[in-house]
């Protein structure tokens, strides 16, 4: 199964490298669109050098998580954000037909290498962080950053594969979902410690975004006082999250009743 898909992805990878001026102008356009956000985060803390204990270089990290894990999410899911379309047109009751998993056949219907450019923007802005604070790239802290970002990844695709599901009783992509989405990666941006405590709660125990990123960070570098353990294990809230998803998945498709077209 496992190479099945990543042979799959490859197709989709030369399909999308068939016409390379818009690859290119598409990846640019996904770095540009990513700096200015960082150009923003830039202005303000050249203002006010700190935010809530935090320097610019330390919210780097965090950036970088966020924007790597997103992008891998973004582009490897990229077929889910649009399941309602393949919903309403029942091209799913075909789907159903296929002796492949169905979740296998959805996820590699689309895959959008483009959003490389964010990913390679958040590994500069992340390696950047780790020079200026003497993080060794070969040391226990650079292998929470790693599993920081696979925690994040897997969070923000079982975020798109629980909106696809939802299609199955809408056939319709829930415009709220975007607030755990993009909006979950703008709220990422900044120290989860900034906002109120009914926030941190829904990102921490509804959406587990602030135990993907945040908390491990946090711990590394003592703004919290958790337990350097904690901060070890809390970015496989992610992978759970991820297999929730999968099994929420299921259970939409035992609901979903063909359309007969």
């Amino acid at each position: 199964m496992l190479s099945l898909y990543v042979k799959l992805c490859f197709v989709s990878l030369r399909s999308n490298l068939q016409h390379k001026a818009s690859f290119g102008l598409l990846t640019l356009a996904t770095f540009i669109t990513t700096f200015i956000d960082i150009f923003v985060i830039w202005a303000l803390f050249n203002r006010f050098k700190m935010v809530k204990g935090w320097t610019l270089f330390e919210l780097m990290l965090i950036l970088g998580i966020i924007y790597m894990g997103f992008a891998i999410a973004e582009a490897f899911a990229r077929s889910f954000a649009k399941f309602s379309e393949v919903v309403k047109r029942g091209d799913f009751d075909r789907i159903l037909l296929r002796p492949l998993g169905t979740l296998v056949q959805v996820a590699t219907r689309e895959i959008e290498f483009m959003k490389t450019g964010r990913f390679f923007l958040g590994l500069f802005i992340l390696i950047y962080g780790c020079s200026k604070l003497k993080i060794s790239l070969f040391s226990l802290h650079s292998v929470v950053i790693i599993l920081s970002i696979v925690g994040t990844a897997s969070l923000f695709y079982g975020i798109f594969v629980i909106e696809a599901t939802l299609a199955f009783w809408t056939t319709e992509s829930l415009e709220i979902m975007n607030i755990t989405t993009y909006g979950g990666v703008q709220a990422g941006e900044y120290p989860m410690s900034i906002y109120n405590r009914a926030f941190r709660l829904f990102f921490t125990f509804v959406i587990p975004l602030s135990c993907v990123a945040y908390y491990p960070i946090a711990i590394l570098l003592r703004h919290e006082t958790f337990p350097f353990w904690v901060g070890c294990i809390s970015p496989f809230l992610g992978i759970v999250f991820l297999f929730l998803s999968f099994k929420l998945w299921k259970i939409g498709v035992r609901r979903y009743h063909s359309t007969g077209s």
